[in-house]
């Protein structure tokens, strides 16, 4: 595989420090630039986060003495990358026009953001769910006026657990509808217990647009290629509430689901130990072996044991048994800033360096 030149934007935020660990040694992917706001511009990256390094090991000492560029210089940061990553904290339009503005100095964007999961020509993608819509790159260049130029999104942290878990069983068994109750940790919204004490002993039952997100943006992913855009899935109905809960990393769900065929428990069972995705056939070198994994125990999966499971990627299950209302219900854990986050942009990264689109 080439080896690629890459640029964070946004690196000095949380999503962006986890960028900037992935990347000090992965196989495929150096990084080349970091660039932040006007205010961080000129500092060394090292002098830009100061004391607000969040993650669980040290800056890497490559990243350090990097000088930060200002992330509105498009033309002088593409010239120097083969792709970036984007990890803004914007207004939505602002990270609209930030975006399409690399897109079109033809350099490829794969954006943590949420303001173009709904661009009908952008992929959102799960690499093990919905790796197809990679497709709609080309009906979105030739939109764009480009030729290596595209913007790719990943989905937001709060479904990265749920929705795998129901993939496996959507399509053979007809899942008509789903109830969720997400418990979202304090990373998630770029937060330590450090920098928000309010959350110590708390929970608080809203995160805006969380409940939106989880509700409509797995229709997406489920949606079809149709013409020159990505048509969203009219079922199942999802029904979400999102609680941000005092836990550093990990994002947990409570899931009821019912079908049009009724599986067994060995059915369901049988599906998420078998399950692949396109990640796991390409051995993507983020991707974890086994994805879904399921734990007996009447106590498992706990944010605090199994959230690193399989390096941060892999989604964690436990509890299926039948609903006196819905069919059946379980719980899952997934990390919000691995799998959820920048793990997930990593993953889509290379899924996209393996079918040739940075090429």
């Amino acid at each position: 595989m080439k080896d690629f030149r890459v640029g964070v934007i946004g690196a000095t935020g949380m999503v962006g420090q986890r960028f900037i660990s992935l990347l000090e040694h992965h196989p495929w992917f150096h990084l080349a630039v970091v660039a932040a706001s006007a205010r961080s511009a000129g500092k060394t990256y090292e002098e830009a986060v100061g004391g607000r390094w969040a993650m669980p090991s040290p800056m890497p000492e490559a990243a350090k003495h990097m000088v930060v560029l200002d992330a509105a210089h498009v033309e002088e940061i593409a010239r120097q990358v083969d792709f970036v990553f984007c990890a803004v904290n914007m207004k939505k339009d602002e990270i609209k026009a930030l975006e399409e503005a690399y897109a079109k100095a033809e350099c490829p964007v794969i954006s943590n953001n949420s303001a173009h999961r709904f661009t009908p020509d952008v992929p959102m993608v799960v690499p093990e769910i919905n790796a197809g819509h990679i497709r709609i790159i080309e009906a979105q260049r030739r939109r764009l006026g480009t030729k290596r130029g595209f913007i790719a999104v990943k989905s937001n942290c709060s479904l990265q657990s749920y929705v795998p878990a129901l993939h496996p069983l959507k399509e053979e068994f007809g899942l008509t509808k789903a109830l969720v109750c997400t418990y979202q940790a304090i990373s998630g919204a770029g937060k330590t217990f450090d920098t928000w004490p309010d959350m110590v002993d708390n929970c608080i039952p809203y995160i805006g647009g969380e409940e939106e997100k989880s509700e409509q943006e797995p229709l997406k992913l489920w949606g079809s290629i149709e013409g020159g855009a990505i048509v969203p899935a009219a079922s199942p109905a999802i029904t979400a509430q999102c609680l941000r809960i005092p836990v550093s990393d990990g994002h947990m769900a409570a899931v009821f689901m019912s079908f049009e065929k009724k599986p067994t428990k060995e059915e369901i069972l049988a599906r998420w130990a078998s399950f692949e995705g396109e990640a796991q056939r390409l051995a993507l070198p983020s991707a974890p072996k086994q994805f879904l994994h399921y734990f007996e125990e009447s106590d498992r999966p706990q944010t605090k044991l199994d959230r690193n499971l399989e390096n941060g990627m892999a989604v964690s299950i436990g509890r299926l048994r039948e609903d006196t209302q819905y069919d059946y219900k379980f719980v899952c854990l997934s990390h919000n800033t691995l799998r959820g986050a920048a793990g997930g942009g990593v993953l889509l990264a290379e899924l996209l360096a393996a079918n040739g689109y940075f090429d």
